[in-house]
């Protein structure tokens, strides 16, 4: 398979993308050609020993790339995505940019093409993200087998079969690390309401939430069990989960997830 790419943007999700197929083993530095019209962000680029362009002019003649991927913002991907139609529909196109429809890629790059869709979040930037993608029926199996090696190198990755459902994958993992971000906050304060310096709050409640998150995702306890493992009966734990579940914290979490979804549907709207 022809393993040469295109990223167009090497912003901070587009270089942390791009680090982590270098530094894996992914695709070959050689075979890798960046777009990116700023030129301290070419330069970064440049230091992993990859090609890079300030626009999509510059590639070579006759260039025959696999894959087209584009790490930009939303509200410049129509701006951008013109100057990449030569190459469809032999190239498929995979985008980062949240809230774009496969439906917008087609209407540009026409019907025929491949377009993958991708929600990361922000831990992808240090290889622990969650990154999901919905793939249009033109994706070949070997497409999207590629598509996930390379997704891999910034973290765990799943798929949908649904396009609709990408908006419930942004309320639960694409703004998911702010939750936790605001719960890690919260926490803080209260070990500094309980009396603890602040830094050692802070440490606490950081360190609590990364070494939970990474047991639960290696043990083959479900959550609950593992909830349930901590809590002793008449315990610490179980006075402070009294009143978290006296709170209904699952119902505030239910609307936040919703809120988020039905955001996610009127920006994808328009």
């Amino acid at each position: 398979m022809n393993l040469k790419v295109v990223l167009v943007g090497c912003g901070n999700m587009g270089f942390a993308m791009l680090k982590g197929w270098v530094n894996q083993g992914a695709l070959q530095p050689e075979d890798i050609y960046v777009v990116e019209p700023t030129e301290i962000l070419r330069q970064k680029a440049q230091s992993l020993g990859v090609h890079a362009l300030q626009s999509a002019d510059n590639l070579p003649q006759g260039f025959d790339p696999a894959f087209i991927i584009l790490a930009v913002k939303p509200q410049v991907m129509a701006d951008v995505l013109p100057a990449y139609q030569q190459f469809s529909p032999k190239a498929a196109f995979l985008s980062v940019a949240a809230g774009i429809p496969v439906a917008q890629f087609e209407t540009i790059l026409g019907t025929e093409t491949a377009v993958i869709r991708c929600m990361p979040n922000t831990p992808a930037a240090i290889g622990q993200g969650m990154l999901v993608t919905y793939a249009n029926k033109n994706v070949s199996a070997a497409q999207a087998e590629f598509v996930k090696t390379l997704l891999s190198t910034s973290g765990a990755v799943a798929s949908v079969d649904d396009e609709a459902q990408m908006d419930a994958v942004t309320a639960v993992s694409g703004s998911g690390p702010a939750y936790v971000f605001y719960f890690i906050e919260a926490l803080t304060e209260a070990g500094v309401k309980s009396g603890l310096p602040r830094e050692t709050a802070s440490l606490l409640a950081m360190q609590t939430i990364a070494g939970a998150g990474a047991l639960a995702a290696q043990s083959n306890e479900d959550p609950a069990e593992l909830r349930r493992q901590v809590t002793s009966p008449n315990g610490t734990t179980a006075a402070a989960l009294d009143v978290l579940m006296a709170g209904d914290m699952q119902d505030i979490i239910n609307k936040a997830v919703d809120a988020a979804r039905l955001r996610s549907e009127e920006l994808g709207r328009g």
